[in-house]
């Protein structure tokens, strides 16, 4: 098995895809307004609600289809040299790349629990996070 990816690698192959992620989402993603009757006012308000669902799904649609059906690799992992393999060293299911990244997308949605989620590989021997935990994954060399 190659080794494991370093955590600095990582994090920046991780921003590169955060910012291709919000590129190709930036137009799913919009704040409208929406008029709520506030009773203890007795008054009409005008409130934002952000649309955030179609971006979601974007983003889950683009790590889960990358790691599932390009080598375990996201844009990011392949301009640093890294891939996503089983944690036995064969290369990742589509079933261990949806449940990684749908894992992820829960611990991002729940407060603070994806800054966990991601700093978990500053202790882990085995550099996971973990979402790789869950799906059974680790990220090396390419």
């Amino acid at each position: 098995m190659p080794p494991l990816a370093g955590r600095w690698r990582r994090l920046f192959a991780g921003i590169v895809d955060i910012v291709i992620v919000s590129v190709i989402s930036a137009p799913f993603s919009w704040t409208s307004w929406q008029y709520v009757w506030d009773s203890s006012k007795d008054v009409w308000e005008r409130v934002p609600v952000q649309h955030g669902f179609v971006a979601a799904v974007v983003a889950f649609l683009y790590y889960w289809l990358l790691h599932a059906y390009w080598h375990g690799q996201t844009l990011g992992k392949k301009l640093f040299g890294m891939r996503v393999v089983a944690d036995t060293g064969q290369p990742i299911t589509v079933g261990q790349a949806a449940i990684r990244q749908l894992v992820a997308a829960v611990l991002d949605v729940l407060c603070c629990l994806g800054i966990i989620d991601v700093g978990w590989i500053l202790f882990d021997a085995r550099k996971q996070a973990l979402h790789d935990k869950a799906a059974n994954t680790l990220v090396v060399d390419a």
